[in-house]
Protein backbone atom coordinates (compact mmCIF):
# COMPACT_ATOMS: atom_id res chain seq x y z
CA UNK A 1 0.00 0.00 0.00
CA UNK A 2 0.77 3.51 -0.70
CA UNK A 3 3.12 4.79 2.55
CA UNK A 4 4.31 1.28 3.53
CA UNK A 5 8.07 0.92 4.10
CA UNK A 6 10.10 -1.94 2.85
CA UNK A 7 10.26 -3.58 6.13
CA UNK A 8 6.20 -3.48 6.73
CA UNK A 9 5.81 -5.38 3.58
CA UNK A 10 8.43 -7.48 4.22
CA UNK A 11 7.12 -8.19 7.54
CA UNK A 12 3.84 -8.85 6.12
CA UNK A 13 4.49 -11.26 3.89
CA UNK A 14 6.37 -13.48 6.32
CA UNK A 15 3.61 -13.34 8.79
CA UNK A 16 1.53 -14.60 5.57
CA UNK A 17 3.66 -16.90 5.12
CA UNK A 18 4.00 -18.45 8.50
CA UNK A 19 0.05 -18.80 8.92
CA UNK A 20 -0.32 -20.81 5.77
CA UNK A 21 2.56 -22.47 6.25
CA UNK A 22 0.79 -23.45 10.03
CA UNK A 23 -2.61 -24.12 8.26
CA UNK A 24 -0.93 -26.61 5.58
CA UNK A 25 1.23 -28.27 7.82
CA UNK A 26 -1.92 -29.07 10.07
CA UNK A 27 -3.51 -30.59 7.20
CA UNK A 28 -1.00 -32.52 5.50
CA UNK A 29 -1.30 -36.15 4.62
CA UNK A 30 -0.05 -38.47 7.52
CA UNK A 31 2.43 -40.35 6.56
CA UNK A 32 4.94 -38.14 5.32
CA UNK A 33 8.72 -38.56 5.57
CA UNK A 34 8.87 -34.89 6.83
CA UNK A 35 9.31 -34.20 10.75
CA UNK A 36 8.56 -30.35 10.96
CA UNK A 37 6.87 -27.79 9.13
CA UNK A 38 10.89 -26.12 7.99
CA UNK A 39 10.87 -29.63 6.49
CA UNK A 40 8.16 -29.27 4.27
CA UNK A 41 8.79 -25.61 3.70
CA UNK A 42 12.42 -26.50 2.22
CA UNK A 43 10.85 -29.39 -0.15
CA UNK A 44 8.27 -27.46 -1.25
CA UNK A 45 10.98 -24.50 -2.70
CA UNK A 46 12.70 -27.75 -4.11
CA UNK A 47 9.44 -28.30 -6.15
CA UNK A 48 9.20 -24.72 -6.68
CA UNK A 49 12.09 -24.62 -8.60
CA UNK A 50 11.90 -27.68 -10.30
CA UNK A 51 8.77 -27.46 -12.29
CA UNK A 52 7.11 -24.28 -14.21
CA UNK A 53 4.01 -26.31 -14.80
CA UNK A 54 1.90 -26.17 -12.19
CA UNK A 55 0.21 -29.16 -12.59
CA UNK A 56 3.18 -31.08 -12.29
CA UNK A 57 4.06 -29.79 -8.77
CA UNK A 58 2.13 -33.11 -6.75
CA UNK A 59 4.15 -35.79 -8.92
CA UNK A 60 7.26 -34.00 -8.47
CA UNK A 61 7.11 -33.97 -4.71
CA UNK A 62 5.28 -37.30 -4.88
CA UNK A 63 8.72 -38.52 -6.66
CA UNK A 64 10.91 -36.32 -3.78
CA UNK A 65 8.47 -38.02 -1.47
CA UNK A 66 8.97 -41.90 -2.87
CA UNK A 67 12.87 -40.64 -2.81
CA UNK A 68 12.97 -39.73 0.96
CA UNK A 69 10.93 -43.21 1.90
CA UNK A 70 13.19 -45.11 -0.04
CA UNK A 71 16.34 -43.09 1.84
CA UNK A 72 17.35 -41.97 -1.92
CA UNK A 73 19.54 -38.96 -2.50
CA UNK A 74 16.71 -36.12 -3.87
CA UNK A 75 19.07 -35.22 -6.41
CA UNK A 76 17.57 -31.91 -7.89
CA UNK A 77 19.88 -29.50 -10.08
CA UNK A 78 18.03 -26.85 -8.29
CA UNK A 79 19.93 -27.46 -4.89
CA UNK A 80 23.15 -27.82 -6.76
CA UNK A 81 22.20 -23.92 -8.52
CA UNK A 82 21.58 -22.81 -5.49
CA UNK A 83 24.65 -23.70 -3.20
CA UNK A 84 26.20 -21.80 -5.86
CA UNK A 85 24.75 -18.81 -6.57
CA UNK A 86 22.72 -18.31 -3.13
CA UNK A 87 19.85 -17.51 -5.09
CA UNK A 88 21.25 -14.38 -5.75
CA UNK A 89 21.70 -15.01 -9.59
CA UNK A 90 20.94 -17.33 -12.35
CA UNK A 91 23.56 -19.31 -13.12
CA UNK A 92 23.29 -18.78 -16.76
CA UNK A 93 25.05 -21.95 -17.98
CA UNK A 94 24.86 -26.07 -17.26
CA UNK A 95 26.09 -27.46 -14.60
CA UNK A 96 29.32 -28.82 -14.48
CA UNK A 97 30.55 -32.20 -13.42
CA UNK A 98 33.06 -30.94 -11.07
CA UNK A 99 29.89 -28.98 -9.50
CA UNK A 100 27.62 -32.27 -9.34
CA UNK A 101 30.24 -34.13 -7.80
CA UNK A 102 31.38 -31.15 -5.08
CA UNK A 103 29.69 -32.35 -1.67
CA UNK A 104 28.26 -29.12 -0.44
CA UNK A 105 25.50 -28.68 1.98
CA UNK A 106 23.09 -27.85 -0.76
CA UNK A 107 24.05 -30.55 -3.15
CA UNK A 108 21.60 -32.86 -2.82
CA UNK A 109 23.27 -35.40 -5.39
CA UNK A 110 26.11 -35.34 -2.79
CA UNK A 111 24.11 -35.11 0.51
CA UNK A 112 21.04 -36.99 2.35
CA UNK A 113 18.07 -36.17 2.55
CA UNK A 114 17.46 -32.27 2.38
CA UNK A 115 19.14 -29.11 2.18
CA UNK A 116 19.80 -27.15 5.50
CA UNK A 117 17.25 -23.71 4.05
CA UNK A 118 14.72 -23.47 1.06
CA UNK A 119 16.50 -22.72 -1.90
CA UNK A 120 13.33 -20.14 -2.64
CA UNK A 121 10.61 -18.95 -1.75
CA UNK A 122 7.50 -21.38 -3.02
CA UNK A 123 4.11 -20.27 -3.20
CA UNK A 124 1.79 -21.74 -1.42
CA UNK A 125 0.75 -24.31 -4.38
CA UNK A 126 4.14 -25.85 -4.10
CA UNK A 127 3.46 -25.87 0.04
CA UNK A 128 -0.01 -27.83 -0.86
CA UNK A 129 1.77 -30.38 -3.33
CA UNK A 130 3.66 -31.60 -0.65
CA UNK A 131 1.76 -31.80 1.94
CA UNK A 132 -0.57 -33.82 -0.48
CA UNK A 133 1.58 -35.34 -3.11
CA UNK A 134 0.30 -37.59 -5.81
CA UNK A 135 0.44 -41.43 -5.24
CA UNK A 136 2.42 -43.01 -7.75
CA UNK A 137 5.55 -44.90 -7.78
CA UNK A 138 8.06 -42.63 -9.69
CA UNK A 139 11.37 -42.31 -8.69
CA UNK A 140 12.73 -40.26 -11.51
CA UNK A 141 11.91 -37.65 -13.77
CA UNK A 142 13.76 -35.44 -16.43
CA UNK A 143 12.74 -32.21 -18.35
CA UNK A 144 11.24 -32.88 -21.72
CA UNK A 145 13.58 -29.64 -22.55
CA UNK A 146 15.66 -26.64 -22.13
CA UNK A 147 13.31 -24.95 -19.96
CA UNK A 148 11.33 -25.97 -16.25
CA UNK A 149 8.05 -24.74 -18.18
CA UNK A 150 8.17 -27.33 -20.89
CA UNK A 151 7.20 -30.30 -18.32
CA UNK A 152 8.98 -33.45 -17.87
CA UNK A 153 8.77 -37.43 -18.06
CA UNK A 154 8.55 -39.13 -15.26
CA UNK A 155 9.63 -42.72 -14.37
CA UNK A 156 9.58 -45.65 -11.97
CA UNK A 157 12.39 -47.21 -12.86
CA UNK A 158 16.39 -46.52 -13.34
CA UNK A 159 16.31 -48.31 -16.44
CA UNK A 160 13.06 -46.48 -17.60
CA UNK A 161 14.50 -42.88 -16.60
CA UNK A 162 18.06 -43.72 -18.95
CA UNK A 163 15.42 -44.20 -21.89
CA UNK A 164 13.41 -40.88 -21.11
CA UNK A 165 16.88 -39.07 -21.08
CA UNK A 166 17.57 -40.37 -24.32
CA UNK A 167 14.62 -39.10 -25.50
CA UNK A 168 15.52 -36.27 -27.92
Amino acid sequence: MPGDTRQSVLDKMQTAMTTELAAIWAGRQDDLPLETPEQMLVLASIVEKETGVASERPQVAAVFVNRLRESMRLQSDPTIIYGITKGQSNLGRGLRRSEIEAKTPYNTYQIDGLPPTPIANPGVEALKAVAHPDSHDYLYFVAKGATPNEGHVFAETYAEHQQNVALP
